[in-house]
């Protein structure tokens, strides 16, 4: 029996559900991989150190402090796994909206791995607070108001998870053979998309717009009144790249889950979405470039950090960009996963040089991570993979819903 016939329906007694769910909990496939030998111990100590750091604190853990309150899990899990997870909305955009069909076996892909980022990161939130359960205090304005930015960031976050809920749920509803829930799913998805494209593009630039109030902390040549355009812009390419890098170790990964048609189709999709990162990356690069210009900042190239932002520029946008053209006329995928691999570090360089490398750069003790820190950070990364891989070898994500979806 395939996949797509390990369905039941919901007119089925409860037992038969609850001994599906029960099955479906059960691991497929080999234990013994060299990447659960890896995962599973940084999973267990990972867990471990949660529980330690909500046990004693922020401090236990963490180099944290009153000074320097957003360290890590801010920089990184947050701040760039968002952009990571900005290629749910470009793709939807460009399939649901733009009518792009070459990029809609993708879609669905892409929007699990953006909604399990943002669920992931939304909760690495709760390990950076001092106190969790003030969780609340953003989303209900107390303590800073409702024309705050973190007021609108949180409220984003929260709508945009539930619109990418309903953007995915019609494969839950696949899974689970319940055909009048995926009727009214699926007519829900335009609705639910429009809404989530005008939160993301919204909430992409506002985590930037946090740190405008930070002029005198971040380093000035990462600091600019137009740091929320930097991080909007910069979110599509990193999404993007993410799709690539992460679409490609899928179509090895899952490869007997991918139709035949799917398989011809997969290069020139990287290859589509790699001339819509190099268009970005130039626009990017050309703000950057309007930026420094505006600030006047020439004197500062010439010192340690100067070279710093030099590297993040050439090494990190230019050169990508210009791999990403050369890889695009010449058709080479391989040097397309590359130029993707060199984007996302890019990113992730700028991103930790605003919030974290950039930031109090002048102070004689700076903030370093512990390894403690890295050590979690790794861990909520690893247990995403886990449930993304999960999903994906028992829900219609990759391979074709089953026959009566296409039933009048």
């Amino acid at each position: 029996m395939n996949n797509s016939e390990q369905t039941i329906t919901m007119d089925n007694d409860g037992k038969s559900t609850w001994r599906f769910l029960l099955g479906e909990l059960k691991p497929k496939g080999k234990w013994l991989t060299p990447f659960n030998i890896i995962s599973i111990p940084i999973m267990l100590l990972g867990l471990v150190l949660i529980i330690v750091r909500f046990w004693k604190g922020l401090g236990s853990i963490t180099n944290l402090t009153q000074e320097v309150p957003w360290g890590l899990w801010i920089g990184f899990d947050v701040v760039t796994g968002v952009a990571f997870a900005g290629g749910a909305y470009v793709l939807t955009f460009m399939v649901y909206i733009m009518n792009m069909q070459k990029y809609h076996s993708i879609v669905r892909i892409t929007v699990l791995n953006g909604f399990l980022a943002y669920v992931f990161y939304a909760g690495a939130l709760l390990l950076d607070l001092g106190r969790p359960w003030n969780v609340i205090n953003p989303i209900i304005g107390n303590g800073f108001g409702t024309s705050s930015v973190l007021f609108l960031v949180a409220w984003h976050f929260l709508l945009y998870m539930v619109a990418q809920l309903i953007e995915f749920s019609p494969a839950i509803a696949e899974w689970l053979g319940a055909r009048r829930a995926r009727k009214i799913l699926s007519g829900m998805t335009i609705a639910a998309v429009i809404f989530g494209i005008t939160l993301s593009t919204l909430h992409q630039s506002g985590l930037g717009a946090l740190y405008l109030m930070c002029k005198d902390k971040i380093h000035p040549l990462w600091y600019s009144e137009f740091i929320p355009v930097m991080f909007f812009v910069s979110s599509i390419f990193a999404g993007l790249s993410m799709v690539i890098f992460e679409g490609s170790i899928s179509h090895k990964v899952f490869f007997d889950q991918i139709s035949e048609k799917n398989h011809k189709a997969h290069n020139s999709i990287v290859r589509g979405l790699s001339k819509i990162c190099a268009v970005t990356m130039f626009a990017y690069f050309f703000l950057q470039i309007l930026v420094f210009v505006h600030g006047k900042h020439w004197d500062l190239l010439n010192t340690p950090m100067g070279y710093w932002y030099l590297l993040e520029m050439f090494g990190f946008v230019l050169l990508p960009m210009s791999l990403f053209i050369y890889s695009f006329r010449r058709n080479n995928i391989m040097l397309i996963r590359v130029a993707a691999i060199m984007t996302m570090l890019g990113v992730i360089l700028n991103r930790l040089n605003v919030t974290v490398i950039g930031f109090k750069w002048a102070e004689a003790i700076r903030y370093v991570p512990t390894w403690m820190e890295f050590t979690v950070t790794l861990a909520v990364i690893f247990t995403e993979i886990w449930i993304f891989r999960w999903v994906i070898n028992r829900m219609p994500v990759l391979r074709e819903p089953p026959a009566w979806v296409n039933e009048k």
